[in-house]
């Protein structure tokens, strides 16, 4: 699962924390234990220091309150609690015992006596694990003068305790560094990363732009803190703002050729109306001289007319969205309320005339539904979207119009069952002159421009077009906001 930086920055300081803090815990365990270990060794080199008078002495070298079991040495003066000790000659281990409480000799077993046997008196201290109550000792055999040898030995129980203690201090001062690391590593971090957020915003905010139309100019720029190009951050930052720059200078020069090429289809729109009004005045006169005119002149006549008012048409359409891409108060938009109700009626009916062959049906609500915009443009897109289904259906294709309320809303639905919009040609089916569409038959001639024309007055309303289709079934959906 992905994580912030935040998060993996704070799970790697508290691993380095943890790591280090317990690191340094062992480090100092293994110190103490030598420390520990050297001074036991001290104690044991003291303690046979002390015996030495008394390994082959006879036993009235004994302390008055020691008891008479165990090695004569074991009763001398400055002998510690628990120290043990044994004699030993060629026949086996002779006296033994380990120094209890009240000063009393307590005797050793037959298994512990063996495991002394086996020492050697190499001068040097063996740890031995006694068992049984006794547990760890460190011992040492030493020549005997009287021939033998003699041992010695001290608990090693408190190095274990300590060790163990310092070994829970260690593990509370590891979670305290834990804790302590998130919770400060948290806020550090926090505040390191301010200047990233800040890219980050400014990133999101430029990503919501509507940049792929119209007048845009990038007004958004991280501050001079931000670029330092000393740092990281800064870099990335200082990365940001030039590529800002390009974007912002792209787009100004992408703005001034779409005005260009606006202002040229609008201005060729216009001054085409004139002459093809013309064309299409003298095509009539012509037509119209019955008398002067051979039958093959006046049929020639009739088809430039029809050319010329399906050439009008496109001329009208292109003047229209070439105002409509300018601003709704260019294309002349009106701002009433408009009964689509009524609109869709009237726009069906005129489709049932016109495409007899296509079976037609209309839904709509009980209660009038009404927007507010342009009626003649919104009466237009309701028909481009019924000639639209008209036009690239086959004969007996069902259409439907529908009408309806969604959350504040306006949704007019027109669905036929016709073959459907081929996918690779559903992205641009509402872009300009977006044709060649094999997969729906043409009954007659398309300019490409209808539901480019549908696309943008439903913007110029402040509505969307969305297109549903698949082959049996193709809707296409304009939602406009509701007149309230």
């Amino acid at each position: 699962m992905p994580r912030t930086l935040r998060a993996q920055l704070v799970a790697v300081l508290v691993l380095l924390t943890a790591a280090i803090t317990l690191l340094v815990g062992a480090s100092s365990l293994i110190a103490l234990e030598r420390q520990l270990t050297a001074q036991l060794e001290q104690q044991l080199t003291a303690a046979i220091t002390r015996s030495t008078p008394g390994i082959g002495s006879p036993d009235d070298s004994r302390h008055p309150d020691q008891d008479d079991d165990g090695p004569s040495f074991l009763g001398l003066r400055g002998q510690a609690e628990g120290t043990l000790g044994a004699q030993i000659t060629d026949q086996g281990v002779v006296e033994s015992g380990v120094i209890g409480s009240l000063s009393r000799t307590l005797p050793l077993t037959g298994a512990q006596q063996q495991l002394l046997l086996a020492l050697p008196a190499d001068g040097r201290s063996h740890e031995v694990h006694l068992g049984g109550d006794l547990g760890e000792y460190l011992v040492r055999a030493v020549e005997d003068p009287r021939g033998g040898r003699a041992v010695i030995g001290l608990p090693t129980t408190g190095i274990a305790r300590t060790l163990a203690h310092q070994a829970g201090n260690v593990v509370w001062v590891a979670l305290i560094a834990v804790l302590l690391a998130v919770v400060a590593g948290s806020v550090l971090i926090r505040l390191a990363l301010r200047p990233l957020r800040r890219v980050a915003a400014t990133a999101r905010r430029v990503a919501e732009l509507p940049l792929e139309r119209g007048d845009v100019t990038l007004h958004e720029r991280l501050p001079d803190r931000d670029a330092d190009p000393r740092t990281e951050v800064g870099q990335v930052g200082g990365a940001i703002n030039r590529m800002l720059d390009h974007i912002d200078a792209a787009l100004a020069v992408r703005t001034a050729s779409e005005a260009r090429m606006r202002r040229f289809v609008a201005d060729a729109s216009h001054e085409l109306r004139t002459p093809l009004a013309s064309v299409r005045g003298y095509a009539e006169l012509t037509r119209r001289q019955n008398g002067d005119v051979p039958e093959p002149i006046r049929q020639a006549m009739s088809r430039v007319e029809a050319e010329s008012l399906r050439m009008t048409g496109l001329v009208e359409d292109l003047l229209l969205l070439a105002r409509l891409d300018e601003s709704p108060q260019a294309a002349a938009l009106r701002h009433e309320e408009v009964d689509l109700s009524a609109a869709l009626i009237d726009c069906v009916n005129d489709a049932r005339l016109l495409g007899p062959d296509h079976h037609w049906s209309l839904d709509l609500p009980p209660e009038p539904v009404a927007t507010l915009g342009d009626d003649a443009r919104l009466r237009q897109v309701l028909t481009n979207l019924l000639t639209n289904a008209r036009v690239h259906t086959p004969a007996g294709t069902r259409v439907r119009a529908a009408l309806r309320r969604r959350s504040g809303q306006v949704v007019v639905e027109v669905s036929d069952d016709g073959p459907g919009i081929a996918p690779q040609l559903q992205p641009a089916v509402f872009d300009r002159f977006a044709r060649g569409d094999t997969s729906r038959s043409r009954a007659a001639g398309s300019t490409g421009l209808g539901l480019a024309i549908v696309a943008s007055v439903a913007q110029a309303h402040g509505g969307r077009v969305e297109l549903d289709s698949e082959p049996g079934r193709t809707m296409i959906r304009v939602v406009l906001p509701e007149a309230r």
